[in-house]
């Protein structure tokens, strides 16, 4: 464990006593780690501090499964009904909510814990710092639905600004087609263009550094052209967590996943990568955390 995470996760351990972020002196109790994972400047005061550490957490806990998001909530009194006086409290409000016993609690927030100095730790390190376009991902999560005349797939993604004064972002689908073939929809956060052959957002304001943005857009193709056999991000931005579902319908294929592969694995022979089992109701999904810029991530299949 590196000196960087291991401090943050005994911030965080210190951080849930008591009455977690509702405490008094709540500047007090912020180390340099938790102070680093979440922006937190010497000068601000203690509202200030306290919206910054809320804001991060559920961040950071939104790209968990939603288990151990919901004991991260209620054992840092984040979440408005778990604003009890003592953790121990919190953790029963959680046990009754969820079903589980307490000690089942406690164990998924020392998981949660561990994987959010695992996300925080590594959105600081190197693989994020060289953050040349503006903008970071994270979270991307795309729902693909093969078994229609028309394959499309909705991919959300909530991105962080790192330079002031972001206007638009890139999309790339996922969807593997030439960009003439896909009917393209924005559901919301910002207006389709299309410049030199490549689709961008023009976002509805410019963006200002450390501000965060949503939006979602549909990619359909053509109900004559078949779908290749792969759907994979190979990011060229930073991503904190990629997820990936696909429904293949009745007649699931064999399927292989990619995690850090170089890109000409998507397209080369198959097998290639892990074989990941397909449920019954042929569907698939995949969880992929810190995306390296440049490598695939994804599944393919036969």
């Amino acid at each position: 464990m590196s000196s960087g995470r291991a401090e943050l996760v005994r911030e965080l351990k210190s951080l849930r006593k008591g009455r977690g972020l509702l405490a008094g002196g709540i500047e007090q109790r912020i180390g340099p780690a938790l102070r680093a994972a979440c922006r937190v400047a010497e000068t601000d005061g203690p509202v200030t501090t306290r919206d910054k550490v809320a804001a991060r957490l559920r961040e950071l806990a939104d790209l968990l499964s939603e288990d151990l998001r919901d004991a991260t909530l209620a054992a840092f009194a984040v979440a408005p009904d778990a604003r009890l006086p003592l953790y121990q409290d919190r953790v029963h409000w959680a046990a009754l909510r969820a079903d589980r016993d307490p000690r089942t609690v406690r164990r998924r927030v020392d998981e949660a814990i561990a994987q959010i100095a695992d996300l925080a730790t590594g959105a600081a390190g190197g693989r994020t710092a060289d953050r040349t376009h503006g903008w970071h991902t994270t979270r991307l999560r795309v729902v693909a639905a093969l078994d229609r005349a028309q394959p499309e797939a909705l991919e959300q993604r909530r991105i962080v600004v790192d330079e002031d004064g972001l206007r638009e972002v890139d999309l790339t689908p996922l969807l593997p087609a030439s960009r003439r073939d896909l009917d393209v929809c924005v559901f919301y956060g910002g207006t389709l263009v299309e410049r030199d052959g490549r689709f961008a957002l023009v976002l509805p304001r410019p963006l200002a550094r450390g501000e965060t943005h949503e939006f979602e857009v549909r990619f359909r193709l053509p109900a004559v052209q078949a779908v290749r056999p792969h759907l994979v991000c190979v990011p060229s931005l930073p991503c904190e967590l990629f997820d990936l579902r696909v429904r293949f319908g009745g007649r699931a294929p064999r399927v292989w996943t990619l995690s850090g592969a170089a890109p000409t694995a998507v397209s080369g022979p198959a097998p290639y990568g892990n074989r990941h089992p397909v449920d019954p109701t042929g569907e698939l999904h995949l969880r992929f955390y810190q995306l390296t810029p440049g490598l695939a991530y994804g599944a393919r299949w036969a």
